[in-house]
């Protein structure tokens, strides 16, 4: 079980680590909200899309879903309106450095946004199947319990300490101009993760 609990701490982490979306947003609310439970909508609502993701991984449902080719197509598309929107939405977004409430997030924006780069990013998606789900079949009984909990509770982690992360830098970055930059690059990651959907609909 041992063996099994650190394979997921590795895995997971090595999944969720690199920059994408769905960090990107965590982080930016965890920095422009003026408190840190502010923020607890967009950490919890990524957390548990991705607890839903990599139970579905684990059972399989996803590899059935994702042959489908209809339903690839349509979850693809509504993947690319939603990134191709939320980049306008980002790139318009100004740093909240004061009590100009117009600028923060409301917790209903957070978790339709958060709902949104979680479960439609098929990239995403398909590494969670491809890795986690694939990674889980070494495992029975317990240990595949334990592996899939262990993934599940990385998560967690990390969205909660990305929010922090974020809460730190906004408190440092007073002026705003770092936020901003990182309110433009979310912008071009969501456009560049929308154009690579379009391209895998040929």
């Amino acid at each position: 079980m041992l063996q099994a609990g650190m394979h997921a701490f590795i895995l997971a982490l090595g999944l969720i680590l690199p920059l994408g979306v769905q960090n990107l947003f965590v982080f930016n609310q965890g920095a422009a909200q003026h408190r840190f439970r502010q923020a607890l909508p967009a950490v919890i609502t990524a957390s548990i899309c991705d607890t839903i993701l990599i139970g579905l991984a684990v059972l399989g449902v996803s590899v059935f879903l994702l042959k489908i080719v209809w339903i690839k197509t349509i979850f693809l598309l509504a993947g690319v309106c939603f990134l191709l929107y939320m980049g306008y939405v980002m790139w318009k977004s100004k740093p909240a450095v004061s009590e100009d409430e117009e600028r923060i997030f409301s917790p209903k924006k957070q978790i339709v946004f958060a709902m949104s780069v979680s479960l439609l990013n098929p990239h995403a998606i398909m590494d969670t199947v491809g890795v986690i789900g694939t990674s889980s079949m070494l495992y029975s009984d317990m240990e595949k319990y334990v592996f899939t909990a262990v993934c599940m509770v990385v998560s967690w982690i990390w969205f909660t300490a990305l929010a922090i992360i974020g809460k730190i830098t906004g408190m440092a970055d007073k002026s705003g101009r770092l936020l901003g930059m990182l309110n433009k690059l979310s912008a071009f990651v969501m456009w560049g993760m929308a154009i690579l959907m379009l391209l895998s609909l040929r």
